[in-house]
């Protein structure tokens, strides 16, 4: 392959890959949530058992500061609650809220929207064989965005 090739290819790689994050959060605004993309690469790493302001820092690739302020945004919101530890007293876990759980189920109705479109465009065998292929190519980290 050659470089305007490779290039060419990265390319649409990432436009396909921003184009689902940008509906699946327009969806979940549509389904009356209020909410941005981040919220969702937090609510990956905070279902099912929660997790610690550290931990979801270092799952976004954010500083421990920046991850306090998205928790304290989705506090206010309604999606997280902050409990205590139960192995760690000096700790407090961010747990999601019912609020946060059904936000969760809507981004996920939002997914399956986008995913058949992809079906109504290419056929689903196409859509699956790509989703086999992506998951060869994926680097097995957590899900975050490109900052």
């Amino acid at each position: 392959m050659q470089n305007s090739e490779a290039l060419a290819l990265t390319a649409a790689l990432l436009a396909a890959a921003g184009d689902p994050t940008k509906r699946i959060n327009d969806g979940v605004v549509a389904r009356g949530f209020e909410g941005r993309p981040a919220y969702g690469f937090a609510f990956a790493r905070l279902a099912p058992d929660g997790a610690t302001v550290t931990d979801l820092a270092a799952h976004l690739g954010i500083t421990k500061q920046a991850a306090s302020q998205l928790v304290d945004e989705l506090v206010r919101k309604g999606y997280v609650e902050r409990r205590p530890h139960p192995e760690d007293a000096r700790a407090r876990l961010v747990v999601l809220t019912r609020r946060g759980w059904a936000c969760t189920r809507v981004a996920e109705e939002a997914a399956a929207d986008v995913v058949r479109e992809w079906s109504g465009l290419v056929g689903e065998a196409e859509v699956r064989a790509l989703h086999r292929q992506l998951l060869r190519l994926a680097p097995n980290d957590p899900l975050r965005p490109s900052w």
